[in-house]
């Protein structure tokens, strides 16, 4: 039943929170951009955290930090657990990553990005005691056919079906790590090519997702807490999101049974986000496949952003431009 109490319709995120959010990735982004090859990635983090803290502190609502700069971070600010915005309006769980890709930031490399997640308050999943997460994402007609338990080729091939297109031109996102060796030489072995990312799974994710994109499937070990980040976006485009926890160590399994986290259990979409009322919104911090980065042209700064929203089922493109000189003097 829908409810037509304005009071309660308030205590839910609404579009407009969405554009706020913008603003705080924005700020994120432009912060980061002294940094942009430079080669001190926690100098671009600190730059960016201390911009997205700041403007969302303006924001009109009483945010929990669910997933945040975190422990393996020690973050001072944005850790897990802080409250963000002024307290007032809806409240809810938030996921932020100021800068989405530090080393690619440091080196000058593409793919970096400012990013934040909202859902209603309890919703999202508290995977922060279990760093890492086998992880698939790809467009909705992976629902019902793709199965995270099955081996890669045999998710390739049925995926390659349901797109009506024949394998050798499937292209399957995975991060460039010594631990997905084997993991690529079965892709290429199943006849799909593969797009090796340096950083950023999230962006594969969404990229996956999406049907205007080269990329047909995202998978790999990454991380847990940016799974749960990336199921807000994946929401909105409809697409599908399997994980399955990868814990390190045995007292990193049993930090995770503690705290309630279920281990050889699929966790999909809504199980990762327990909303069809979240945002996921991100800007462009260095130029990449999903939105490019920062410009300086003359006396404007141009940034891109996304936003989407599950509610609606949109993803917008917002193209702002930013005086130097007021911003700069202003923040």
């Amino acid at each position: 039943m829908v409810s037509t109490d304005h009071g309660d319709l308030y205590l839910h995120p609404d579009r407009n929170l969405a554009m706020e959010l913008v603003r705080a990735t924005e700020a994120a982004a432009i912060r980061a951009v002294p940094f942009i090859g430079m080669g001190d990635k926690n100098a671009a983090d600190k730059a960016a955290v201390d911009a997205m803290r700041k403007f969302l502190g303006t924001v009109n609502f009483d945010g929990v930090v669910v997933i945040g700069e975190g422990e393996k971070d020690k973050a001072p600010m944005l850790f897990n657990g802080e409250h963000v915005g002024n307290g007032r309006g809806p409240a809810c769980d938030i996921a932020v990553d100021p800068i989405d890709g530090t080393s690619l930031t440091a080196a000058g490399r593409q793919n970096a990005l400012s990013m934040i997640a909202v859902a209603d308050r309890g919703t999202m999943l508290d995977a922060s005691m279990v760093f890492y997460m086998d992880k698939i994402v790809t467009s909705a007609e992976g629902i019902g056919v793709v199965d995270i338990r099955q081996p890669i080729g045999e998710n390739i091939r049925a995926l390659a079906k349901a797109l009506g297109k024949p394998v050798s031109e499937m292209t399957v996102a995975v991060l460039d790590r010594p631990r997905h060796a084997q993991l690529i030489e079965d892709i290429r072995a199943a006849g799909a090519g593969t797009r090796l990312m340096l950083d950023g799974d999230v962006a594969g994710g969404i990229n996956a997702a999406r049907h205007s994109t080269r990329i047909d499937m995202c998978v790999g070990t990454g991380g847990s807490p940016e799974g749960v980040a990336t199921a807000c976006a994946i929401k909105a485009l409809g697409g599908l999101i399997q994980g399955i926890l990868h814990p390190g160590t045995d007292e990193e399994r049993q930090k995770g049974l503690d705290a309630g986290l279920k281990f050889d259990h699929v966790y999909d979409a809504d199980t990762l986000v327990r909303s069809d009322n979240t945002f996921f919104v991100a800007t462009g911090v260095t130029d990449g496949q999903l939105v490019d980065g920062v410009r300086r042209m003359g006396p404007i700064i141009r940034t891109e952003s996304i936003v989407l929203r599950a509610r609606s089922g949109t993803m917008r493109r917002v193209i702002a431009e930013h005086s130097a000189d007021k911003w700069l003097d202003n923040d």
